[in-house]
């Protein structure tokens, strides 16, 4: 446990009723493109938002020079002090994009947050469907939602139906979405379309939990 204080970005209105926490995924900063756009469409639901990066992210930021994630543990370990510090954990939709979505899960149950919100699950490296990330899930008692697009790699709609997934999570399927949501041009959308689409799913969902 650390008591470092953590740089969080903050979106919406900080009497919100609820906050949405979002950890970034695995090669972005908190405040890449899709990052930016997602949290400034749930604070037009009128929830607050609070990114943060994980170290080895921030340390990035820092020196300019790239690296790996650190291991599961000590990701894990920084989710929960990221909750700490935001307090009162009921009142927390944690989550995150890929990577950060699936940290934010292995911690859920442990922290008593509110709920969980998963932007695009690595429910498996791509090509490598047999090396799935779903075990946890299997248990998950906190109520979730993952919204995850119809062609990611990470996990295609046919995989995904035959997984065995707590009932506790709901699936919000984005159209023609790659794994950074973005669409096919012959599909007639835009990737902003599936962000706004996205973002009133999880303000529905954050809803239901109040």
């Amino acid at each position: 446990m650390s008591t470092d204080p953590i740089d969080f970005q903050f979106d919406g209105d900080e009497r919100a009723k609820q906050t949405i926490v979002l950890a970034h995924g695995a090669g972005a900063p908190m405040d890449s493109p899709f990052m930016n756009d997602m949290a400034s469409e749930l604070a037009r639901h009128g929830l607050r938002v609070a990114r943060f990066e994980f170290p080895y992210m921030a340390k990035r930021r820092i020196d300019g020079k790239k690296r790996g994630p650190d291991r599961a543990p000590v990701l894990t370990a920084f989710y929960a002090d990221v909750v700490r510090q935001l307090g009162e954990p009921e009142k927390l939709v944690i989550g995150g994009k890929s990577m950060g979505g699936r940290i934010a899960s292995m911690v859920a149950d442990d922290l008593g947050v509110g709920g969980l919100v998963c932007l695009g699950y690595p429910f498996h490296p791509p090509g490598k469907p047999e090396n799935l990330r779903t075990e946890h899930l299997k248990v998950l008692r906190t109520p979730a939602l993952i919204c995850h697009g119809t062609r990611d790699p990470f996990g295609r709609p046919d995989e995904i139906a035959g997984y065995q997934l707590s009932g506790r999570i709901g699936l919000h399927w984005v159209e023609d979405g790659e794994h950074d949501f973005k669409p096919r041009k012959s599909s007639g959308r835009t990737q902003n379309q599936n962000i706004v689409d996205a973002a009133a799913a999880i303000s529905g969902f954050a809803q239901s939990l109040t």
